[in-house]
């Protein structure tokens, strides 16, 4: 099923032979001679191979960048851009490093992370007005991680207020928009992050994920999300929602392009093995995740499904008792009940003297302000009720994740990631999906949020346009601490899909 393999850490950080040919076919990127459009193509991978050889400057590519951000400013997919910053350790990456002289991991590759994430260097805003000049005394360990690998810190990204939602409509910093289509969500919390990096505007970013936010806007902005295994990737330093949930995750173009910054974050041994489709036994639970889609997408979900099964992959038609109820139980009440109690500690921590109540009072969404407004008062969620869910019901969920891989003998279960495509911004109470309005939060959470809560390891790809030229995205769920083998996994149908097209736009 799968033969293993374990790269060197040049292969597995300076890329497949596929981008050494392209950079070869395309000659040296020299000044003028490079067009913008060339270099923010890219991949990260791709981008640390010509670096690394000397096929294109740190500073060069980073000014590519800048103009690229600032074609598609509209996007909004920034809080906050660093210029300066930014050509200023271009330079500096340029007077240190290259052919003959010292060797990097990331050789000045330029990133950028979601603004719940800390930094030091500019303000982490949690995508809220109280936060948005708090300046935390040092960077996140994740963000440090990329920085130590010689990365560069372009900006902090546009998010959905304290990531309590899943449509990027910020109603303090504006919304971010889809860059296939500007009407349209690009999804969240991790909106920006998605944005930005299928806009071409950097190569490969962070985002943070509680219940879906780096998958579904991968999903919706045509890109790929990676949640790993809670615990794999270091937690502190970030605007929490939830401990029991929260993790930060790469999002990328491309598979290879998630490897290389998991080896950078979290993982910093990565053995991803060769996986052939033919004979791989994956999961397929139909009831619950494959119920009620948008036909456009569920066209596209179909033409994956029979592709991998045409490739020799055997799909294991087998349900997951009550997943519905399952999750259920652990979702909301497990969330609810840590979030403020985490986000006081958080402001404890980093040194804020603003309270927990002067944060919440402030939020500018309305629903969002509400609902954590409402774990100060006679709604909170009771501290037996959450020994209950930390006892029983998660621990029933998770035994249920483990006995399908176990029972049905799949190596992942793969499943559409969100029941429908991007929609309007400022449908963020209600969307429509198949002639109904639904609740727009549990809607597209439906099928990111039980793994999460199990602490499985999760990725998105981008499987195909909708025939309204939307990108959707399928999600293969992996066993506990399996990363390895499930970013192999997602490699073998990332190389039987192909990667999507850039957007079309303007």
């Amino acid at each position: 099923m799968a033969e293993g393999f374990r790269p060197s850490r040049r292969e597995v950080l300076l890329g497949a032979a596929s981008a050494a040919a392209m950079l070869a076919a395309s000659g040296p990127f020299r000044g003028a001679a490079a067009a913008i459009d060339e270099l923010s193509d890219l991949t990260a991978v791709q981008a640390v191979q010509a670096l690394a050889a000397g096929q294109m400057s740190t500073t060069e590519y980073a000014e590519a960048l800048l103009a690229r951000a600032e074609r598609y400013r509209d996007l909004n997919a920034f809080i906050s851009l660093d210029p300066e910053g930014m050509m200023a350790s271009a330079k500096a990456v340029d007077a240190r490093f290259g052919p003959g002289r010292e060797t990097a991991p990331l050789f000045g590759l330029p990133f950028a992370v979601k603004d719940n994430i800390n930094s030091a260097a500019l303000p982490t805003t949690g995508g809220t007005p109280a936060l948005k000049d708090f300046r935390p005394p040092a960077n996140a360990p994740v963000l440090q991680s990329v920085l130590d690998a010689n990365g560069i810190l372009m900006g902090k990204l546009n998010m959905h207020e304290l990531a309590f939602g899943i449509t990027s409509n910020n109603q303090a910093f504006g919304p971010v928009h889809n860059p296939y289509d500007p009407a349209l969500i690009p999804g969240g919390s991790s909106g920006g992050t998605a944005a930005a990096v299928a806009a071409r505007i950097f190569p490969v970013g962070l985002g943070t994920d509680t219940g879906g936010s780096t998958r579904i806007p991968a999903a919706l902005c045509g890109i790929v999300g990676f949640r790993p295994s809670l615990g794999r990737w270091p937690q502190t330093g970030i605007v929490p929602l939830s401990y029991t949930r929260d993790t930060a995750g790469p999002m990328g173009r491309t598979v290879d392009d998630i490897i290389l910054m998991d080896e950078v974050c979290g993982h910093p041994h990565v053995v991803v093995p060769t996986v052939r489709l033919e004979g791989i036994r994956i999961g397929v639970p139909r009831r619950y995740f494959y119920e009620g889609l948008d036909p456009e997408l569920e066209a596209v979900v179909n033409e994956t499904l029979e592709a991998l099964s045409n490739a020799g992959a055997i799909l294991v038609e087998a349900n997951m008792p009550n997943i519905g109820g399952l999750n259920g139980a652990v979702s909301f009440p497990l969330v609810l009940f840590e979030v403020l109690r985490e986000m006081s500690a958080y402001l404890y921590r980093a040194g804020s003297r603003m309270s927990v109540i002067d944060l919440v009072e402030q939020v500018a969404g309305d629903a969002e302000r509400q609902i954590l407004m409402s774990q100060m008062g006679d709604d909170a969620v009771p501290a037996a009720a959450y020994r209950e869910v930390m006892t029983l019901h998660r621990p029933n969920l998770q035994r249920a994740y483990n006995e399908y891989f176990t029972n049905n003998d799949v190596a992942a279960m793969i499943v559409p990631t969100t029941p429908l495509p991007a929609r309007p911004i400022g449908q963020d109470q209600t969307v429509e999906l198949n002639g109904e309005q639904v609740p727009t939060f549990v809607t597209y959470i439906r099928n990111t949020d039980p793994p999460s809560n199990a602490g499985l390891p999760c990725l998105s790809l981008p499987v195909g346009l909708t025939a309204s030229g939307l990108p959707v995205g399928m999600e293969i769920v992996g066993p506990f601490q399996r990363d390895d083998t499930l970013l192999g996994i997602g490699r073998a149908i990332e190389a039987l899909r192909g990667v999507l097209p850039p957007p079309a736009m303007g």
